[in-house]
């Protein structure tokens, strides 16, 4: 007994990339130091918080790993896009915006007995991807025809739109994105993406007037924090200075720096603590292991070429290229804040978890990918 334990355990450890895994525990270890350094300013309880979910992280990494997304993607497909729909429609009418956040977004779904919040489209990244990719690789022989493309994007609204309906524009625009690569990714022509890039700017003037005032407030100031240094641009000039406070070496591992002033620099601006804390060479390190990330995930991809696995490594890999994107343009005051975090080095339990979970199933690709390709 104890024998056939071992050898299924080393059958488990044998199925995970040890790339992504040496990746993405980087990464964690950068964020549980920082997060140690500043345990003063930011309190035990974050500290705490991100360790368990790192944990739970790596545990399921490792679950996820040995399950077959064949056999659960083809039998749970229309389950999981329900599910999506039901769990952000259930956050739009019983959900709240968080605790300390100046919108009015319904991100937010407190788990009743437990009292844990958890923010939904964080999770539904994950089911998300599985379902559109499921439907990519079943109409990628017609994926230029008019009808295949309307059913695509009336699969991909009904979750992006409630997402824009609870009013949280950051969140939106990565599962915009993840849409965006993935169908460029599975062969969609060019000549749509140069009409609903035409179309979106005809259409912007009108379009703006739907945004609220403090995300209009958001994007203008955010491509020019200097326009409004006292209030909306604070937070990205902040964090600039901050990153230049770091210097090449940084002001220290427990030192104390402008990130203390700094709103949320354990989550949307912890690229910014880190660089205080451990200067560019800091920031540098965590750029180049989420490049590499990035590369290896798509390089996973590339092997699953002709299965239905290629496109959920797309959708993981333009996740975090959005996110960090995103953010490592709010930290340097050159995008708008539009609160996204940074993959494995912000403090939130729910991005954490899902982003391991998402990266655990590139791991289940590369172990299960499928004996052939089409050339062969």
């Amino acid at each position: 007994m104890a024998e056939k334990i071992k050898l299924f355990l080393l059958d488990a450890v044998r199925r995970v990339d040890w790339v992504l895994l040496l990746c993405t525990s980087v990464l964690s270890v950068i964020s549980l130091v920082t997060v140690y350094g500043a345990v003063d300013n930011f309190g035990m309880s974050k500290l705490k918080m991100q360790f368990a979910m790192t944990v739970l992280g790596v545990i399921l990494t490792f679950i996820v790993a040995n399950l077959d997304y064949h056999l659960i993607l083809d039998r749970l497909w229309l389950f999981m896009l329900i599910f999506s729909v039901g769990l952000l429609g259930l956050t739009l009418v019983a959900g709240d915006t968080g605790a300390g956040m100046e919108t009015n977004n319904k991100s937010w779904l407190t788990i009743p007995i437990v009292g844990i919040a958890i923010q939904p489209s964080e999770f539904v990244k994950i089911t998300f991807i599985c379902t559109f990719a499921k439907h990519l690789h079943t109409v990628r022989a017609s994926i230029n025809k008019f009808k295949t493309l309307l059913l695509l994007g009336v699969h991909a609204l009904l979750i992006v739109g409630l997402i824009l309906v609870s009013g949280d524009l950051g969140v939106a625009l990565v599962y915009m994105a993840l849409v965006l690569i993935m169908l460029f990714c599975a062969g969609l022509h060019w000549g749509y993406f140069a009409g609903v890039g035409a179309a979106i700017a005809v259409a912007f003037p009108f379009l703006w007037d739907f945004l609220a005032t403090y995300q209009q407030d958001r994007i203008v100031v955010g491509f020019n924090p200097e326009l409004d240094p006292k209030d909306k641009g604070w937070q990205p000039l902040l964090s600039k200075q901050c990153i230049e406070n770091g210097g090449l070496f940084g002001v220290g591992w427990q030192n104390g720096g402008d990130y203390e002033e700094l709103t949320a620099s354990h989550t949307d601006f912890i690229l910014a603590t880190v660089c205080e804390k451990f200067g560019f060479l800091g920031g540098l390190l965590v750029i180049v292991t989420l490049a590499v990330l990035v590369m290896r995930i798509l390089w996973i991809g590339r092997q699953a070429s002709h299965d239905y696995g290629m496109l959920i490594a797309v959708g993981v890999a333009a996740v975090i290229i959005a996110q960090t994107l995103e953010n490592v343009g709010m930290c340097l005051a050159i995008l708008p804040v539009v609160g996204i975090t940074l993959p494995f080095l912000s403090c939130g339990g729910s991005s954490l978890l899902a982003t391991y979970i998402l990266v655990g199933m590139v791991h289940s690709v590369k172990s299960h990918k499928p004996a052939r390709r089409l050339w062969e």
